[in-house]
């Protein structure tokens, strides 16, 4: 087998640190079981990763793409936007004059505080 080299890739990817990283993440990729789209001839994962660049059996900017998904922490999801659901009551001024809200004063709620039950007590409280 003829060996490979960068300037048969070269043409493939513009970037020489380019090509090493996608050569890099499509060698990882064989070696976590990925399918090989050229045939293996006893080369090992980075060599087989550069002749398939090289061969254009895999293309770079799916590669590219596969790289920057794989480094994401946190993949945003499009979701649908929220639909506008319109309001059941119209407001209007002869409604917004009566609203009235409760109030409770400060004795009120010490009465009701102290018809809560308290917590019961654990053996580390008591020590």
């Amino acid at each position: 087998m003829a060996r490979v080299t960068v300037e048969d890739c070269i043409d493939k990817v513009d970037n020489r640190f380019d090509l090493v990283l996608l050569a890099s993440h499509r060698a990882r990729m064989i070696s976590s079981g990925a399918q090989i789209s050229v045939p293996r001839d006893n080369d090992k994962n980075p060599v087989v990763a550069l002749r398939e660049i090289a061969d254009s059996t895999i293309a770079p900017e799916d590669l590219k793409e596969d790289f920057i998904h794989s480094l994401q922490k946190h993949v945003e999801v499009d979701e649908p936007e929220a639909e506008v659901v319109p309001a059941l009551v119209t407001p209007t001024s002869d409604l917004a004059g009566d609203v009235q809200f409760d109030r409770m004063t400060e004795e009120d709620l010490l009465r009701g505080l102290e018809g809560l039950v308290p917590p019961a007590e654990t053996e580390d409280d008591s020590e």
